[in-house]
């Protein structure tokens, strides 16, 4: 299944170094995914919060949506020295999308199905505060599925006329059928065929709090505790729970920052 699509690395052009001991890796901007890589028992700091660091000398960080301008990034060595460095972040402006047509229920949900959200977000919660200390991230990144892409992270979304959250993905239109697979080695965490929300689910646990999600799929063939390689089929696209037709909801998070996976890749590749 490796050769399905055109793959791209997850090493993006590099955009900032502290001298020789640390250099950072990505995108330093909203919705951007960044990889450091500093000496093995160095201890890291981002916004005051320790973050882990792989036997390699590895760790990761993001900016959500709407991050501020700035962050604060701090190092320590083993030997007593200290590395800090503010952070700019480039600010972005988002697209605005309707969707109608939805039924009101997906759109203005009942009591009775405020419950069960309730329980589906908290597991979902639950599996992006997981941080499991393997690399898997290390074998890149390509796009889970080719169609076209309807629609991008962050745009603030207006359902059925009425202003919602921002998408927090990107929308991939395709035929029902259209295989999905792994946009990156992982081990699968959950594959639940109907959410509420975003019916046939899947979430791919990548290393270090970095967690891929599929939704809106007819067909699972994964399961929990499953491992998958980059480009493993582990669906197929469809049109289940909030959705207007076949098409993938792909997303990536570092933890509770919600990334743009558009920033990973290329342009989609060619059918």
């Amino acid at each position: 299944m490796r050769g399905m699509f055109v793959f791209f690395t997850i090493f993006f052009i590099s955009l900032n170094a502290y001298a020789d001991r640390t250099s950072l890796q990505g995108n330093f901007t909203q919705g951007g995914l960044i990889i450091g890589v500093t000496e093995p028992d160095a201890v890291v700091f981002f916004e005051g919060k320790q973050v882990a660091v792989s036997p390699s000398g590895r760790f990761l960080f993001g900016f959500g949506r709407d991050f501020k301008p700035t962050a604060l990034l701090k190092i320590r060595y083993v030997d007593g020295g200290e590395e800090e460095k503010q952070l700019n972040i480039e600010k972005r402006e988002y697209k605005v999308e309707r969707v109608n047509g939805l039924p009101p229920s997906k759109v203005t949900p009942s009591a009775e199905f405020l419950k069960r959200i309730r329980k589906e977000n908290a597991e979902i919660a639950r599996i992006r505060s997981v941080e499991t200390q393997k690399e898997w991230f290390l074998s890149g990144w390509q796009w889970p599925a080719v169609g076209r892409v309807s629609g991008v992270y962050g745009s603030q979304r207006i359902l059925n006329d009425i202003p919602k959250r921002p998408h927090f993905g990107v929308d991939i239109a395709a035929p029902e059928g259209t295989p999905v697979v792994a946009s990156t080695d992982g081990l699968i965490q959950m594959a639940e065929e109907d959410l509420y929300y975003t019916g046939g689910t899947v979430m791919i646990d990548h290393g270090y709090g970095l967690v891929s999600v599929y939704s809106h799929l007819s067909k699972l063939d994964v399961m929990p505790g499953q491992f998958v390689r980059q480009g493993e089929r582990i669906g197929e696209v469809g049109s289940t729970g909030r959705s207007t037709g076949p098409h993938l909801d792909w997303r990536i998070n570092w933890f509770s920052e919600r990334l743009d996976p558009e920033l990973l890749l290329g342009a989609m590749p060619i059918n």
